[in-house]
């Protein structure tokens, strides 16, 4: 078997902001396998500054990975605990390679039939008036969830942009959700969420930043809005460890990003001890391209989650690889009178 790695940069359509900052472009990494004339692909994608493997030998241990390669999905992926968004392109090229279509790794309706994923229109911040014209458009989408990034800018003017949309907009009509990627400060993140919940919010992401696992399970204890943990799983290996810090914290959801907590089996690790606490969670995509994208969609769709999705990034690159992905209506489609295109792999 011969495995080879190529680097590829994505290009936003317009800035995307966060509370980090903004963003223009993405850097990923696509994982290539051939094996007795056939070709499997996965996708290892990081996100600077958030990313556990975001370190200055990742392509060092890319290209270990390829030497290494004879090791296997499984003896690989515990090799690379370090490296959870490889770990993730492992496991997505030897589906890949296995698979009787290169980018069909979990055949389903989802694939076969049409069969939709519902998600979230996701919100980046900006302006007032930016951010309120993405509103719009995410309604006359179709979009019956959506996810609004905010603590950028003034609270006050993110309040103003929700109050105006609930005038318009029961919650039993559009669920709202907002992810604070951890900006608000612990001593006040409490009186930020009563405000919120006033509104109708479905739940925050990340009210306060990674780390604080005590100021977190106080929250989640007091909290008038359900709150899901998403950065303060990252970089968090070990089963015990991921048990201990969701039986201390207890919160109402937790969001995986299988790029950021190592792949498929990483997930399913923090899923099935979140079932056992009964704590809810959704899949979300970590900015990937279509390639790591169309991996986590065919997977979500075999979990059975009735919630909608975070997998609406697809249509966010100037330069992304064109697949059977389809967003409408508020629902992730894959189209199968539709061809991938793209030099990296032929079907």
């Amino acid at each position: 078997m011969k495995a080879t790695y190529k680097k590829h940069i994505l290009d936003f359509k317009r800035p995307s902001g966060t509370s980090r900052g903004v963003l223009t472009q993405k850097e990923t990494w696509f994982l290539i396998l051939e094996k007795n004339g056939k070709l499997g692909i996965g996708e290892c994608g990081l996100l600077k500054g958030l990313s556990f493997d975001d370190v200055p030998n990742y392509e060092e241990k890319l290209r270990w990975t390829c030497e290494n390669i004879g090791f296997g999905k499984d003896a690989l992926w515990t090799k690379l605990k370090d490296f959870p968004s490889i770990q993730f392109g492992v496991e997505q090229a030897f589906l890949s390679l296995e698979s009787e279509h290169p980018f069909e790794l979990f055949p389903s309706d989802f694939t076969t039939n049409e069969s939709p994923i519902p998600i979230n229109g996701l919100i980046w911040m900006g302006n007032e008036s930016f951010m309120h014209k993405q509103i719009q458009e995410k309604l006359k989408e179709g979009f019956q969830c959506i996810k609004m990034k905010i603590g950028a800018v003034d609270f006050n003017v993110e309040i103003a942009i929700l109050e105006s949309i609930r005038r318009k907009y029961p919650k039993e009509q559009i669920e709202l959700r907002v992810d604070a990627n951890g900006a608000f400060p612990i001593s006040d993140a409490l009186d930020k969420l009563k405000t919120l919940a006033v509104l109708g919010i479905h739940s925050i992401e990340q009210p306060i930043r990674q780390g604080n696992v005590l100021k977190m399970k106080n929250l989640c204890a007091q909290t008038p809005l359900d709150i899901a943990l998403d950065e303060d799983l990252i970089g968090i290996s070990d089963v015990t460890k991921k048990e201990k810090l969701l039986q201390t914290i207890q919160p109402q959801y937790i969001i995986l990003k299988p790029s950021l907590v190592g792949g498929f089996k990483g997930s399913m690790e923090w899923i099935h001890i979140a079932e056992k606490y009964n704590i809810g969670w959704w899949i979300t995509s970590a900015l990937e391209s279509n390639i790591g994208l169309n991996a986590i969609a065919q997977w979500t769709y075999t979990l059975n989650s009735q919630l909608p999705q975070g997998l609406g990034t697809g249509s966010l690159y100037t330069n992304n690889l064109e697949s059977p992905l389809t967003v409408t209506k508020g629902n992730l489609y894959y189209k199968s009178n539709q061809k991938w295109k793209t030099n990296l792999i032929e079907e």
